[in-house]
């Protein structure tokens, strides 16, 4: 009976190390998947909200913004790998996408803690005149395949 489970324990770690093993060289997308707005609003909805609501949603956002924007001369949306677009698939390469990721993060957090502190104070109209621009900048991206 001991040796079964034994047996079993050590399959199942070769297993689960194999599978985490095939994860750490997998491609990363270089607009990560979790920028996607949920839901776009209007302004009946938006000024039906308390300020609380609002604060969070002006800071989604940012964070999409942040993450989306800079990327768009590679890809408009997640899913798009380094591979995807012909780029080629080195350690530098991967080194400085993840450096990028890195920095994107720290500034990203920076900001989100300042936009805590001080949105609070901002008004309530401006909030959701800030919302509706962030959201159609996002939509915008949707046409952007227009320009080219």
């Amino acid at each position: 009976m001991k040796t079964k489970i034994l047996f079993f324990s050590i399959v199942f770690l070769l297993i689960s190390s194999t599978l985490f093993a095939q994860k750490k060289n997998e491609a990363k997308s270089i607009i990560s998947p979790k920028v996607a707005i949920k839901k776009y609003h209007d302004k009946g909805e938006l000024e039906q909200m308390q300020k609380g609501e609002l604060l969070v949603l002006y800071i989604e956002r940012i964070e999409s913004l942040i993450k989306t924007l800079p990327y768009i001369a590679f890809a408009r949306m997640p899913g798009i790998t380094m591979s995807d677009l012909g780029i080629p698939d080195t350690n530098d390469n991967k080194k400085t996408l993840e450096n990028q990721f890195e920095s994107t993060d720290s500034y990203l957090k920076a900001t989100v803690e300042f936009q805590e502190k001080m949105l609070p104070y901002s008004d309530k109209s401006n909030l959701i005149a800030a919302i509706l621009f962030y959201e159609e900048t996002m939509k915008a991206l949707y046409i952007y395949s227009e320009f080219r």
